[in-house]
Protein backbone atom coordinates (compact mmCIF):
# COMPACT_ATOMS: atom_id res chain seq x y z
CA UNK A 1 0.00 0.00 0.00
CA UNK A 2 1.04 3.59 -0.39
CA UNK A 3 2.74 5.40 2.43
CA UNK A 4 1.85 8.91 3.37
CA UNK A 5 3.84 11.50 1.40
CA UNK A 6 7.17 12.12 3.07
CA UNK A 7 6.85 9.08 5.32
CA UNK A 8 9.70 6.57 5.05
CA UNK A 9 9.71 2.98 6.18
CA UNK A 10 11.87 2.40 9.26
CA UNK A 11 13.97 -0.25 7.49
CA UNK A 12 14.72 1.68 4.27
CA UNK A 13 16.38 4.98 3.47
CA UNK A 14 16.02 7.21 0.42
CA UNK A 15 19.45 6.21 -0.95
CA UNK A 16 18.56 2.51 -1.23
CA UNK A 17 18.01 0.46 -4.34
CA UNK A 18 15.08 1.24 -6.61
CA UNK A 19 11.72 -0.45 -6.12
CA UNK A 20 9.76 -2.39 -8.73
CA UNK A 21 6.23 -1.28 -9.63
CA UNK A 22 3.70 -1.92 -12.38
CA UNK A 23 1.75 0.82 -14.14
CA UNK A 24 -1.53 -0.19 -15.77
CA UNK A 25 -4.07 1.61 -17.94
CA UNK A 26 -6.80 0.08 -20.06
CA UNK A 27 -8.43 2.35 -22.59
CA UNK A 28 -11.47 1.51 -24.67
CA UNK A 29 -9.32 0.03 -27.45
CA UNK A 30 -6.04 -1.12 -25.91
CA UNK A 31 -4.22 -1.84 -22.70
CA UNK A 32 -0.93 -0.70 -21.24
CA UNK A 33 1.06 -2.65 -18.67
CA UNK A 34 4.63 -1.82 -17.83
CA UNK A 35 6.78 -3.17 -15.04
CA UNK A 36 9.61 -0.81 -14.13
CA UNK A 37 11.99 0.22 -11.42
CA UNK A 38 11.63 3.64 -9.84
CA UNK A 39 13.71 5.36 -7.18
CA UNK A 40 12.73 4.52 -3.60
CA UNK A 41 10.32 7.19 -2.35
CA UNK A 42 8.75 7.84 -5.78
CA UNK A 43 5.17 9.00 -6.12
CA UNK A 44 2.46 7.57 -8.35
CA UNK A 45 2.98 10.49 -10.74
CA UNK A 46 6.71 9.74 -11.01
CA UNK A 47 5.96 6.12 -11.93
CA UNK A 48 3.36 7.20 -14.50
CA UNK A 49 5.82 9.62 -16.09
CA UNK A 50 8.69 7.11 -16.12
CA UNK A 51 6.45 4.42 -17.62
CA UNK A 52 5.60 6.67 -20.57
CA UNK A 53 1.84 6.41 -20.18
CA UNK A 54 1.22 9.98 -21.29
CA UNK A 55 3.18 9.38 -24.50
CA UNK A 56 1.02 6.34 -25.26
CA UNK A 57 -2.24 8.01 -24.21
CA UNK A 58 -1.87 11.78 -24.78
CA UNK A 59 -5.63 12.19 -24.31
CA UNK A 60 -5.35 11.30 -20.59
CA UNK A 61 -6.05 14.25 -18.33
CA UNK A 62 -4.50 13.29 -15.00
CA UNK A 63 -6.19 16.23 -13.28
CA UNK A 64 -9.54 14.46 -13.83
CA UNK A 65 -8.47 10.80 -14.01
CA UNK A 66 -8.82 8.65 -10.92
CA UNK A 67 -5.80 6.65 -9.76
CA UNK A 68 -5.39 3.69 -7.47
CA UNK A 69 -3.03 1.11 -6.07
CA UNK A 70 -4.42 -2.42 -6.29
CA UNK A 71 -7.99 -1.16 -6.60
CA UNK A 72 -7.85 1.30 -3.72
CA UNK A 73 -8.10 5.03 -4.45
CA UNK A 74 -4.78 6.88 -4.33
CA UNK A 75 -3.48 10.37 -4.96
CA UNK A 76 -0.82 11.11 -7.56
CA UNK A 77 1.51 12.31 -4.78
CA UNK A 78 1.21 9.13 -2.68
CA UNK A 79 4.53 7.36 -2.15
CA UNK A 80 4.91 3.90 -3.65
CA UNK A 81 6.15 0.73 -2.02
CA UNK A 82 7.95 -2.15 -3.67
CA UNK A 83 5.68 -4.27 -5.91
CA UNK A 84 2.79 -1.76 -5.93
CA UNK A 85 0.52 -1.76 -8.97
CA UNK A 86 -0.39 1.76 -10.11
CA UNK A 87 -3.79 1.79 -11.83
CA UNK A 88 -5.03 4.61 -14.04
CA UNK A 89 -8.80 4.34 -14.36
CA UNK A 90 -10.91 5.44 -17.28
CA UNK A 91 -14.14 7.30 -16.59
CA UNK A 92 -17.35 5.31 -16.27
CA UNK A 93 -19.67 5.72 -19.22
CA UNK A 94 -22.70 5.04 -17.05
CA UNK A 95 -23.28 4.99 -13.32
CA UNK A 96 -23.51 1.30 -12.24
CA UNK A 97 -26.82 1.96 -10.46
CA UNK A 98 -28.32 3.45 -13.62
CA UNK A 99 -27.06 0.51 -15.68
CA UNK A 100 -28.68 -1.92 -13.22
CA UNK A 101 -31.99 -0.03 -13.42
CA UNK A 102 -31.89 -0.11 -17.23
CA UNK A 103 -31.23 -3.86 -17.24
CA UNK A 104 -34.10 -4.40 -14.79
CA UNK A 105 -36.50 -2.44 -17.04
CA UNK A 106 -35.52 -4.55 -20.04
CA UNK A 107 -36.10 -7.55 -17.85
Amino acid sequence: MASQPGEESADRSADEDPITVEVVHISEHRQFLKKLQVPYGSSLMTAIELAGVLKEFPELDLTKTKLGIYGKPADKEDVLNDLDRVEIYRPLLLDPRQARRQRAKRG
